[in-house]
């Protein structure tokens, strides 16, 4: 018996300030229907692995005990929750394939979700810095924005000034959203409102303007894994051509900011193990919860070389139509960012590509799809290649 991981089914719902009350409702907005979406009876689960960050967000912790409440017949089935910061959901993902692949069990469950906007904007700030490392960095003005703010400006003391590029960036995925039915934002909403500081685009931590921040979000998405044979007589099947997960060091006193050292890496090292370069991908989800965070990881994933990462966006080569088409669904600056949910939510678009069904988002014969999901400022780092299997 073959026991590689596949994708099978998925859930997703739209990001935003929602009116379910709790990460509870909104697991159970999207477990049962991954699992209707995969053809697979809950009774059949034999493992569920739950991405929710949490850090103060909600005084009810202990998610994986809450999946079971929309359904008792998963009320034995063993559940687990993961956190590793922004990368909550694909370090459950990671999880739920090992459990699969190492016999343990032959279906499981992954669920992300993330209910952020029941705190006020002081509260959430301070939550998002436990992201960071807080010895060093728990008084940067701004937060954890004023965090990427610090990146920003290094980078533009060493490469020069490139606030155009971050908007060029921001507009990028803001007209990619508007084809994201799952998206918080859906509107276009243009190179010049992205590039001016206004009352309505002011400075959040100088240089990053409002548009170059992802939004705080609430939302949930679910992705079930089986192994090859369970896969077989389903109606859809996904493979990880490859999968990779590289650490670095969290102070950034310790290392070079702007390299992403261990994005980089990751990339290397899931390029090896699927035998693939970029000139193979169709598309990629990259981690954008800044804009300069995606300029960044085009030099990271090898686009670019040190300090050309405008040269990507500026020769159009991210755009739906180009070489390489970057944050297709908007991204996590038009569709939203809830922490736990984010990694889940890039899987399950990759995999809406693949399988033709992401409708005004599709990529034309997209075969091969690239997910760059990190936690922290590239310190928790999964890349995913995924292809259609069947």
């Amino acid at each position: 018996m073959s026991h590689k991981a596949r994708i099978v089914g998925w859930s997703h719902i739209p990001f935003g300030k929602l009116i379910d009350p709790d990460t509870e409702a909104l697991m159970a907005r999207v477990s049962l229907d991954a699992l209707r979406h995969a053809g697979i009876g809950s009774e059949s689960v034999d493992g569920i692995y739950v991405g929710v960050s949490n850090n103060g967000f909600l005084k009810q912790d202990f998610h994986a005990a809450l999946v079971a409440l929309a359904d008792e017949r998963l009320a034995h089935t063993p559940s687990t929750r993961l956190e590793n910061a922004c990368a909550t959901g694909s370090a459950a993902i990671y999880a739920a394939v090992d459990f699969v692949e190492s016999g343990r069990g032959r279906i499981a469950l992954v669920i992300g979700a993330e209910k952020m906007t029941s705190r006020s904007n002081a509260e959430i700030g301070d939550i998002l810095l436990g992201a960071s490392y807080r010895k060093e960095e728990a008084g940067t003005p701004g937060g954890f924005a004023g965090v990427f703010a610090g990146i920003t400006r290094e980078y533009f003391e060493r490469y020069g000034d490139h606030s155009e590029d971050l908007a060029l960036i921001a507009a990028k995925n803001h007209r990619n959203g508007v084809d994201n039915p799952y998206a918080q934002v859906r509107k276009d909403l243009g190179f010049d409102f992205c590039n001016t500081v206004s009352e309505r685009n002011p400075y959040v931590a100088e240089p990053l303007r409002r548009t170059d921040c992802s939004l705080v979000s609430d939302g949930a998405a679910a992705l079930v894994i089986a192994d090859e044979e369970a896969a077989r007589s389903l109606a859809r099947s996904i493979r990880f051509r490859a999968r990779s997960h590289v650490n670095d060091i969290m102070p950034l006193s310790r290392r070079d900011p702007l390299r992403f050292e261990g994005a980089s890496l990751a990339w290397q090292g899931a390029h090896r193990e699927g035998g693939t370069s970029l000139d193979d991908l169709d598309l990629v989800e990259t981690h954008d919860c800044f804009t300069i965070a995606e300029l960044i990881e085009y030099e990271a994933m090898g686009l670019a070389a040190p300090g050309q990462g405008h040269r990507i966006v500026r020769e159009g080569l991210a755009q739906k139509g180009g070489r390489l088409p970057i944050n297709v669904s908007g991204g996590l600056k038009a569709k939203g960012h809830p922490i736990g949910a984010t990694g889940v939510s890039m899987h399950v678009l990759a995999c809406m590509q693949l399988m033709g069904e992401a409708g005004d988002m599709q990529v034309p014969d997209a075969g091969l799809a690239g997910v760059f999901n990190m936690g922290g400022a590239a310190v928790a780092n999964y890349v995913s290649i995924l292809e259609r299997s069947r």
